[in-house]
């Protein structure tokens, strides 16, 4: 990713919240909320991403292995391009995740799904 966000290596798992969070909260609020109101688990590796209501910051937390970690970001001059205010989390791509820190339309990334290699006889 660029803008050296540091992120766990290898695949991982992204989830959004679609809904704007209050943005006072710190990394133990945020892994709180993906908890009790996300029924996830803050400490599996999955990146949560939060927004803001006035859709200019972004907040990342995730356990990195070794202890929770925070990404946050405010755009300066534009908003980051946010999918509908509504419940619950949606998956993205970590190319998607991408594009959306870097304030880029997200929803227009694809990733090409590849099918796995047949058994060679």
């Amino acid at each position: 990713m660029s803008g050296g966000m540091l992120i766990p290596p290898g695949p991982v798992r992204v989830l959004l919240a679609t809904k704007p969070v209050d943005f006072r909260r710190g990394m133990n609020g945020l892994a709180a909320l993906v908890k009790e109101q996300l029924r996830f688990d803050p400490f599996a590796g999955t990146i949560y991403v939060f927004r803001s209501k006035r859709s200019d910051r972004v907040k990342l937390v995730f356990w990195d292995g070794t202890g929770l970690c925070m990404y946050y970001k405010r755009l300066e001059k534009n908003k980051f391009c946010w999918p509908r205010i509504e419940d619950g989390v949606m998956r993205l791509s970590s190319a998607q995740l991408a594009a959306l820190i870097e304030g880029l339309e997200w929803s227009r990334v694809r990733i090409p799904r590849v099918s796995r290699p047949q058994a060679v006889q």
